[in-house]
């Protein structure tokens, strides 16, 4: 691995049985549906092995033995944590040197290695501690008008995630440190949005504040630079987190085989 490359952390821990996806296709784990023929992370995982930026990948689930069903080597077993932040926090400890650590979810079916290398390098020209990589809300509907996501409303536009975030240097963990306490409101902008000061709450009621001083405040909140990077596939924006969904992303791939 080289001094720059970056290693992949897939969240892909089961979410118990109160999930839909994963209980309506009869799966222990989302990230095991099957999706055109392969398992949702199988995907992930092939998409970050052809990336020219990711020099090992470890997946973040509660069974190694899962791993060895997808058939790949070189996998490396992360222990995870009871919500998504901690897995994060769980992962990154037991990797020797993780950064730049980039973090990935398992429902990421759409993920292919040109939107990972896009991000990766975006994210590294930034010189941020954390990065999230976005998707505006053009983008998205441009070629998937139908789709639900939750979106943040700035003055210069609405933005999606992209479930794709580089964590570059130590002080970058602060944020899942932080998003930890917080992750529960993740679908609900206004109360998201609150946990970052009052300030943060009335501009952006009023619209006021951009998505690079959104970020900015946040940084300084959990106590570490941050940023964003705009991806310009709409797909990035799409994970899998209900059926409609699913039933999505398996029209797009089988579209395009």
């Amino acid at each position: 691995m080289t001094e720059s490359a970056f290693t992949a952390l897939v969240l892909a821990a089961s979410r118990g049985p109160e999930d839909p996806v994963a209980r309506a296709e009869g799966v222990s784990h989302k990230a095991l549906v099957d999706v055109a023929g392969t398992p949702m992370l199988l995907r992930v995982v092939r998409a970050l092995s052809a990336s020219r930026a990711v020099g090992r990948i470890a997946v973040g689930i509660e069974d190694p033995a899962v791993l060895a069903t997808l058939g790949e080597s070189g996998l490396i077993a992360a222990p995870t944590g009871n919500t998504p932040g901690a897995s994060v926090l769980a992962g990154a400890a037991a990797l020797d040197n993780p950064f730049p650590l980039l973090v990935t979810t398992g429902d990421h079916a759409l993920l292919t290695p040109e939107m990972v290398d896009r991000f990766c390098t975006d994210a590294l020209a930034t010189g941020a501690d954390v990065v999230a990589g976005l998707a505006t809300k053009e983008t998205i509907l441009k070629d998937h008008p139908d789709t639900v996501r939750t979106y943040l409303k700035f003055r210069d536009g609405d933005y999606s995630g992209c479930n794709l975030f580089a964590l570059l240097t130590p002080r970058g963990l602060k944020a899942p440190e932080f998003w930890g306490h917080i992750e529960h409101q993740r679908k609900r902008p206004w109360r998201l949005v609150r946990a970052f000061g009052a300030m943060s709450l009335v501009l952006f009621a009023l619209r006021l504040l951009t998505l690079d001083g959104a970020f900015k405040r946040a940084g300084k909140r959990f106590g570490a630079k941050a940023a964003a990077v705009l991806l310009p596939w709409s797909e990035a924006a799409i994970d899998v987190d209900k059926p409609a969904d699913l039933e999505l992303v398996r029209k797009i791939l089988g579209r395009d085989r």
